[in-house]
């Protein structure tokens, strides 16, 4: 049986990889995502495709996992939420940036494409 954190793990993967078809085919076709370096709420498969197509052209787009920042909770029989940190990195004006993010998923296991809502926004600043 799939996991919350092997659904994670296929996401980062298909990011890694620049697998967009990959990356949809996880995200049902009424899913969220409110995207970590967009200022729009995507709400279709269409805008979806575009936002990752456009990131995955950034020179040197990478993510990484902070493992221990990953909590799963279990909603219902079948719904479960997962969420931590992780780490964008890619190229801005020829030089390499890391950009910290937080991130949280709705996951429904009753669908082939469990994604329902992801949530990702970089990690403000101290004041």
């Amino acid at each position: 049986m799939i996991t919350a954190k092997d659904v994670l793990l296929q996401w980062l993967d298909a990011v890694n990889r620049g697998d967009v078809t990959k990356l949809l085919s996880l995200y049902d076709k009424d899913a969220i995502l409110i995207p970590t370096f967009s200022n729009k709420m995507l709400d279709c498969p269409e805008k979806l495709r575009d936002y990752f197509e456009k990131l995955g052209g950034r020179e040197g787009l990478s993510i990484a996992l902070h493992e221990k920042t990953v909590f799963e909770r279990t909603v219902s029989e079948h719904l479960v939420t997962i969420s931590g940190i992780y780490n964008w990195r890619f190229e801005v004006e020829a030089e390499m940036l890391n950009f910290e993010a937080r991130f949280s998923y709705l996951l429904d296991f009753t669908k082939e494409s469990p994604i329902l809502h992801h949530h990702s926004s970089q990690i403000p600043r101290m004041i």
